[in-house]
């Protein structure tokens, strides 16, 4: 009976010390609960790509747009910029802009953003949407001008909107990433 008692005892002091030492380790300040890895963020577009042109135009577009898990429910708090140029016979302008809006679903994304420089006249300040689908390979994108004219004209554009996908992107140029949003409904 005593063996008994001492291999029971044995046992659940060796459970408690388990227990105590796991609930540490995972309550630790690296990862997410539980010791896992760190919660992935809501939302993302990132990557670069040059568009396909047939009279050889260069056009380039790069994002790097984020939506924290912490905001995941908020696609207006998204954080990053992106960028895009297009030059035809050394004429053209390029800009940068702030995200404002980061929408995603599968492997699309809407972005809009306010474009705080650029070689455009009148261009800093307004703001600009792109969508892009995330083909592998085959990435496609579209942006706001497409319909609203230079982004240096027209009317205030709303945060993420912008126009399908209808351009196509340069053959192995295509990076872009979209992270989906999962948001709580």
């Amino acid at each position: 009976m005593k063996r008994r008692t001492a291999t029971a005892a044995l046992c659940a002091a060796l459970l408690i010390t388990a227990t105590t030492t796991g609930a540490a380790v995972a309550d630790g300040p690296h990862g997410g609960p539980h010791g896992g890895p760190p919660p992935r963020e809501a939302a993302a577009l990132t990557g670069t790509a040059e568009l396909y042109r047939s009279a050889g135009d260069d056009i380039t577009f790069t994002f790097d747009a984020h939506l924290a898990a912490e905001h995941g429910d908020d696609p207006l708090r998204a954080t990053g910029t992106f960028e895009f140029s297009h030059y035809l016979n050394g004429e053209g302008a390029r800009a940068k802009a702030d995200v404002d809006c980061l929408l995603t679903g599968g492997d699309v994304a809407v972005v809009s953003g306010v474009i705080t420089d650029s070689d455009l006249p009148g261009a800093e300040g307004r703001r600009v949407g792109v969508t892009v689908h995330d083909l592998g390979r085959h990435d496609r994108l579209g942006y706001s001008w497409a319909a609203m004219g230079s982004p240096a004209e027209g009317g205030e554009l709303p945060r993420c909107v912008s126009s399908a996908p209808f351009e196509k992107v340069k053959k192995g140029t295509g990076d872009f990433h979209v992270v989906p949003w999962q948001p709580r409904l």
